[in-house]
């Protein structure tokens, strides 16, 4: 899919969205106007990867797993409308959950000067705290050399429990380029990724005001 089409099906859904739901978005002046960036974000609802796309101008990508496009019914037709629309990148169960097959896809993405979207607790966090981060968000900043965006975002699982929610109760506050320079470049990579990923959350945190968990989200899936 182009990125014409994405920024299109954009253009037409944004006006809905601001009109519904009026989410209030900050920062919108650290996202880069060109190349490749990593958008790092907090999960608290499916509908996440719905916000992020129409509040960032710049085209945003996910790697979602591939049976997302094969479900039947009404339901399964809109998800392969959705994930489509958004130019997601569908990658089979078994490379998701190893992590290999989305940092390929990622490191493409990045490549083709797009933004990429993780979750780097992993999955939705069903109890509101923001989990431990996993490394994907720091391996693709290492080998890439992008910036790592952080975003904190806040009240979308409202979105999926009322039909008219409140306007204005969506929060996307994204956040500088993290700053990792005074990190030893001496360091090991792994040290480095451990360094980078608590930082990472760090800021989530910071963006989102979630309390913090030390335990993992509890999924099959890889983030990375």
């Amino acid at each position: 899919m182009s990125q014409r089409f994405y920024m299109g099906v954009r253009t037409f859904v944004r006006p809905f969205v601001s009109l519904i739901w009026k989410p209030r978005v900050v920062g919108l002046e650290n996202v880069p106007r060109e190349g490749g960036f990593i958008l790092a974000s907090n999960h608290l609802s499916n509908i996440d990867s719905f916000v992020l796309p129409v509040a960032v101008p710049r085209q945003i990508r996910f790697v979602a797993k591939q049976s997302l496009w094969t479900q039947k019914g009404p339901r399964g037709r809109l998800l392969r409308w959705f994930f489509t629309a958004v130019d997601a990148v569908p990658v089979d169960r078994e490379a998701l959950a190893s992590g290999k097959g989305a940092l390929q896809a990622a490191q493409e993405i990045l490549r083709d000067g797009a933004g990429f979207g993780i979750y780097p607790e992993g999955s939705r966090s069903k109890d509101g705290l923001l989990h431990t981060g996993k490394q994907g968000a720091a391996w693709l900043a290492l080998e890439s050399g992008r910036p790592v965006l952080p975003v904190g975002l806040k009240g979308t699982p409202e979105l999926m429990k009322k039909k008219l929610p409140e306007r204005g109760a969506v929060t996307v506050r994204i956040g500088a380029p993290i700053d990792f320079s005074d990190i030893d470049p001496a360091a090991s990579k792994g040290v480095k990724r451990r360094l980078m990923t608590a930082r990472i959350m760090d800021e989530i945190q910071q963006l989102s005001g979630q309390q913090r968990s030390d335990v993992s989200s509890s999924s099959s899936s890889s983030q990375f």
